[in-house]
């Protein structure tokens, strides 16, 4: 339950530049761009008739400040993409140059390389200064010009290296995990009387960072994955007794599944980690399976890699990747192999073709509507610095986008809810049971 001291947003201090002085700012005096931090965006939109929210609990609205805290020609800006690949970062770059350098004129902005290593004083690795040549044509390309790489790096480290370079607003690219370092970074800079202002750009192809109604590259990834899934249909249907199977990526949220299966809408069974499996029973997945292909002769499986977890323990149980994240055994294979001992079992002959496109998803070019997206969220990022906030991250709900105090983005992570109307979708368009573990759905 948040408070509405939630949903404050930490200020550097008063605003007192005049931004629509700013020559690239000025054509925003023709229009209605100029936003307040009294422009608020409600936390939740729904209500019963007679009962309208009172709008306590709600999120500033992103946006360009008349009045601004920095002064743009003493600006040093900074940016970092961290963690893996998605398709986006590049255009976030891009944009996040051209509003800082000619839309307010600030003449130094680095880009740290190799994620947070490139905020390690240790690790020697020089920033690179961003200029138009430099930016010119990399949202046209897939990747992170800057590089990326998971793991933690102690925040006074990176509060002195960000000070010896003089920077005085960094942009945060990044998940869940991302941003908890965001977090950190804020902290050190506070405790250390060092005014920096921290800006949180959400990236991550899982979908899965609350108050966030979709992060960049992930429509992208959705694609990408309904290609796979109908090539697999095209597989299965070619062959006596086809067995399709696709895993795509989401650790603990099955997002890119289950809407690649509204998109194609030649999937059977959707598996992901917030709907209980079991393999083996009566109504349980493998007779579920085995009947659909009796009686269709072909079947079609999309499944998450965060089902891992359901099913198996992961290799090495308690390894952790740099970034904390324990590491998941491969669901596709254990699956493949699992479906092809049952059938043999009970000698009936399946031809099953398995595919793998994970890191197809993120390390494609962004797709139209994803570019738009990302490129909108770094403006808005620009935006929120110049004004002094901090500890901040940008975000979209209801259509609007907001500004999100990191420390409420990194409570949990967004998950599919089994009772909501997606998931709903996600049965009819698959046909498949509530219940995957032979239970009646009034268990779950």
């Amino acid at each position: 339950m948040f408070l509405p001291e939630d949903f404050e947003i930490t200020q550097l201090g008063d605003p007192t530049v005049d931004a629509s002085k700013i020559p690239g700012l000025q054509k925003f005096e023709r229009g209605k761009f100029w936003v307040d931090d009294d422009d608020r965006i409600p936390f939740e939109v729904k209500f019963r008739k007679g009962s309208a929210p009172d709008g306590r609990c709600s999120f500033e609205q992103a946006g360009a400040r008349r009045k601004i805290f920095f002064d743009p020609s003493g600006v040093v800006a900074g940016m970092v993409t961290c963690g893996g690949t998605c398709p986006g970062l590049n255009d976030v770059i891009r944009a996040l140059f051209m509003e800082l350098h000619y839309v307010f004129g600030v003449k130094r902005i680095l880009g740290f390389r190799y994620g947070l290593r490139g905020l390690d004083p240790e690790k020697n690795l020089e920033p690179i200064v961003l200029n138009k040549d430099w930016v010119g044509d990399i949202h046209t390309m897939s990747g992170s010009i800057l590089g990326l790489s998971r793991g933690f790096v102690e925040p006074q480290r990176m509060i002195e290296k960000l000070r010896a370079q003089k920077v005085n607003m960094l942009f945060v690219i990044g998940g869940d995990g991302t941003q908890r370092a965001a977090h950190a970074i804020h902290h050190a800079a506070a405790a250390a009387e060092y005014p920096l202002a921290v800006v949180g750009i959400p990236k991550t192809i899982d979908n899965d960072i609350n108050f966030v109604y979709k992060t960049f590259g992930f429509d992208t990834a959705v694609s990408i994955a309904r290609q796979a899934l109908d090539s697999a249909h095209t597989e299965a249907k070619g062959y006596p007794n086809g067995i399709g199977l696709v895993k795509v990526m989401g650790r603990d949220s099955g997002f890119i599944a289950a809407y690649a299966t509204l998109a194609s809408v030649n999937v059977n069974f959707t598996l992901v980690p917030e709907v209980a499996l079991e393999l083996e029973g009566k109504g349980a997945f493998f007779e579920l399976l085995e009947n659909q292909v009796r009686q269709r002769g072909h079947a079609v499986i999309v499944v998450a890699e965060g089902v891992s977890q359901q099913l198996l323990k992961a290799e090495g149980e308690g390894d952790k990747d740099a970034s904390g994240n324990v590491k998941y055994a491969d669901v596709g294979m254990y699956l493949k192999n699992r479906i092809a001992e049952y059938f043999k079992e009970r000698d009936l002959e399946i031809n099953l073709k398995y595919i793998d496109p994970s890191y197809m998803l993120r390390s494609s070019p962004s797709n139209a509507h994803d570019s738009i997206y990302a490129a909108d969220l770094a403006r808005h990022a620009v935006h929120a610095a110049m004004a002094g906030k901090t500890d901040v991250m940008i975000g979209r709900r209801y259509n609007r986008y907001i500004h999100v105090p990191i420390k409420m983005a990194v409570v949990k992570r967004k998950k599919i809810d089994p009772r909501s109307k997606l998931w709903m979708a996600v049965l009819q368009a698959t046909g498949q049971p509530y219940s995957l573990t032979g239970k009646d759905s009034g268990e779950e």
